[in-house]
């Protein structure tokens, strides 16, 4: 219900209920949308509260007489995205949960920043990264295969997990082009608690990008932001 709600439309108005507490608009909303809320708290503007949901930010009045769905909420007075701002904070993580033992290691120079991806080797984006990365210096990134597009996904990721060196098979052929052509039946296990792992912190979309304080950031964004990112975590 919760995709079809999302695919429909921008605002949805709904029936009046009578909540007054937070409790009430968590019941209301998981009702409404048919998921269970994370958490439901005060937005700070216009009287509405922020509900998070399925890895989405809703927000509502203390009547649940009104759903934003997909909206994003900005600060008048900076033009500061609220909703962005907050869904940053809602999905961190701490980064040292991270099952590092299932990613591809590449470090550069002392290696001393590190960085996490969870990348699919189709995806068009993950290869402009995947080029971009190498502009970097003094950093680890451990790289998740991530295979979410395609059967060919699932096949060229499990032949850069048995090639002897990892992090050479997945650069050759996310850099150079050169397709991997070994063996893809060593224990790729790795491979599928990956995929599950990534379903469970709702990743939808590759490349996505954690860093070590935990932020999350969806798309292959800007060398220059990620450096920027890395020179700030201390």
């Amino acid at each position: 219900m919760l995709k079809k709600l999302l695919s429909l439309a921008l605002v949805a108005t709904v029936c009046p209920a009578l909540a007054a507490g937070e409790a009430d608009i968590r019941k209301a909303m998981e009702e409404r949308l048919g998921t269970k809320v994370e958490s439901v708290t005060r937005a700070g503007y216009l009287g509405l509260y922020e509900v998070y949901a399925d890895g989405n930010i809703f927000y509502t009045d203390d009547k649940v007489s009104a759903i934003m769905i997909g909206g994003q909420l900005i600060d008048g007075r900076d033009m500061k995205n609220i909703t962005e701002e907050r869904m940053r904070k809602l999905t961190a993580i701490r980064f040292n949960d991270l099952p590092l033992n299932q990613a591809i290691k590449q470090v550069r120079g002392d290696g001393r920043r590190v960085m996490a991806t969870f990348e699919d080797p189709n995806c068009g984006y993950c290869k402009r990264l995947a080029r971009e990365l190498q502009m970097l210096d003094n950093v680890t990134v451990y790289v998740f295969l991530y295979p979410i597009l395609s059967e060919d996904s699932v096949r060229k990721s499990k032949q850069i997990w048995c090639a002897p060196d990892r992090a050479k098979a997945w650069t050759d052929w996310m850099v150079e082009g050169k397709a991997p052509a070994g063996r893809d039946d060593c224990d790729t296990s790795a491979v599928t608690r990956n995929r599950d792992y990534g379903r469970r912190l709702n990743i939808s979309g590759t490349p996505t990008i954690f860093f070590a304080d935990g932020e999350r950031v969806p798309g292959a964004v800007p060398i220059a932001r990620i450096e920027q990112k890395l020179s700030q975590i201390k």
